[in-house]
């Protein structure tokens, strides 16, 4: 199937900017076009209120911004996307008020640390960090809430990481893990990653280049960056995972989402037909995106509604 019409309409708008590719750009440029198109983004949804938090982590601190709807039924910890080296509190704010209105949940947007001046294992840290301080903010102020953790991207791989090191370490269980097209190995040879129709937004390319700037070779084997290559994956909360099909990451995200199925685990898996990679949070860009928040909400209501770690 084809990329979509709206989707192609948005690469035919970003390629009349004339803008060089991400992997041929240096970081900080990237990071202020980022930041200049937040000032023309749409607000989004309005909560009852947003409170910035600052969260304790090795090193330093980071901020957690809390956005609150009027009766939620569960808290959000969300990760942003942007390979671990872009992304920002203030660019996620559009999303992060969508979900927060259209999942009727308290959402905790995370601004981990980025690559590449804090490698890894910075981000899995302050990721790890900020679930913790969640984990007793709302047992703290809002006890009857599930945790749920929500990745886009990078993002996903947090939410993926933090999941599993939570099991391991006998840590706070989510009732639920949403990964949006995770990164879940770093493996630049698959199928996804070298067809031509998925070099678009994100690209191979693009690829190498974020992780070049996030872990050493060496590293990136490790379960905390590659999640898809820990020993076992029993035990996980369940699990809803959107894949697009024009995406360099769709094949790892569909594999880790049967693995965790073959290790016993709940999952709902979805590859969305004719998108690609950040469409879900392409809200009132990509039609895409409210057939994903529509699917993320069934689903999640079924997790939350069922004894849990039954549905999917």
């Amino acid at each position: 199937m084809a990329l979509d019409e709206a989707s192609t309409a948005l690469l035919g708008a970003f390629a009349q900017t004339g803008a060089k590719p991400l992997h041929e750009q240096d970081v900080q440029d990237v990071r202020a076009g980022a930041a200049m198109a937040v000032q023309m983004s749409p607000r989004g949804p309005e909560v009852d209120e947003v409170i910035d938090h600052e969260v304790a982590v090795s090193g330093g601190s980071i901020v957690v911004r809390e956005y609150l709807p009027e009766a939620p039924t569960a808290a959000i910890v969300f990760y942003h996307g942007g390979g671990w080296v872009l992304g920002s509190l203030d660019e996620s704010d559009l999303f992060a008020r969508t979900l927060a209105d259209r999942l009727n949940a308290v959402v905790l947007s995370v601004e981990y640390r980025l690559a590449p001046d804090h490698r890894f294992p910075v981000a899995t840290d302050d990721a790890w960090s900020a679930f913790l301080w969640a984990d007793a903010h709302v047992r703290d102020r809002r006890s009857a809430l599930p945790l749920v953790l929500f990745g886009e991207s990078a993002g996903g791989t947090l939410a993926a990481v933090v999941a599993q090191r939570a099991e391991r370490e006998n840590g706070p269980r989510a009732r639920a893990q949403i990964l949006a097209y995770p990164a879940t190995d770093s493996d630049f040879e698959r199928a996804s990653y070298v067809d031509p129709a998925n070099q678009l937004m994100l690209s191979r390319d693009s690829m190498i280049w974020f992780w070049n700037h996030y872990a050493d070779l060496g590293q990136r084997a490790d379960p905390a960056a590659s999640p898809i290559r820990a020993e076992g994956l029993t035990g996980l909360p369940p699990a809803i995972i959107l894949t697009a099909e024009h995406d360099p990451l769709r094949d790892e995200g569909e594999e880790y989402a049967d693995r965790l199925a073959a290790a016993g685990g709940v999952v709902a898996a979805r590859r969305f037909r004719g998108q690609m990679h950040g469409f879900a949070s392409m809200v009132g860009v990509l039609p895409g995106a409210a057939d994903a928040l529509d699917y993320i909400a069934e689903h999640l209501a079924e997790v939350l509604a069922a004894p849990e770690g039954e549905r999917a």
